[in-house]
């Protein structure tokens, strides 16, 4: 009831999933330095602080406390954010709370940029920015995408690839599910 939908349950039954991840982990890069860079400090000034001072020190372990809480809170914010790419669209679901779709079609696709930072090199991720014709859309720029070469490829193969080839292999594509599906008679 509560649970975020899962993304599959935005698709229509003629598109077809091409792609579907989450940002990579190093999106959260910062908050985990942040988070225990606060939390250390919070042990340090406890240690150091007088046991007659007990008031300051609850407070700073609530305070801690809340800094562990909004680290759960983006952890699992993250972990709820996909990004699917199918063959006529592109969408981005998150929130836990209150959901937030966020969707362009693959026709108003009219350029593809593909950026990968040193770190990015290092660590697996990279930017896609997707611009449409003379807009700025809701999935404009793509960070902290995992294999973000693959993503490129894909998104320039629905945009500017053979039309006629996309719906020979989506066809085969349903036909083998389709055959996997059928219950075995005998």
């Amino acid at each position: 009831m509560f649970a975020p939908r899962e993304p599959d349950e935005y698709l229509l039954d003629t598109e077809r999933r091409v792609i579907r991840v989450r940002r990579h982990w190093a999106f959260l890069s910062w908050e985990i330095f942040e988070t225990v860079a606060l939390l250390a400090v919070a042990v340090m000034v406890s240690y150091l602080l007088p046991p007659a001072m007990w008031l300051v020190q609850n407070i700073l372990w609530y305070a801690a406390l809340f800094v562990l809480l909004h680290f759960a809170w983006v952890v699992i914010s993250w972990w709820v954010e996909r990004i699917v790419v199918t063959d006529k669209r592109m969408m981005m679901t998150s929130g836990i709370i209150d959901t937030k779709v966020a969707m362009m079609p693959i026709g108003k696709v009219t350029d593809l940029t593909y950026e990968r930072p040193f770190l990015g090199r290092i660590f697996g991720y990279g930017t896609v920015i997707v611009e449409s014709a003379g807009q700025i859309q809701a999935l404009n720029r793509l960070e902290y995408l995992p294999r973000p070469e693959q993503v490129y490829d894909a998104i320039s193969e629905l945009v500017f690839g053979d039309k006629e080839a996309q719906a020979k292999r989506f066809s085969m594509i349903k036909a083998q599910r389709l055959a996997r599906r059928k219950p075995m008679v005998g």
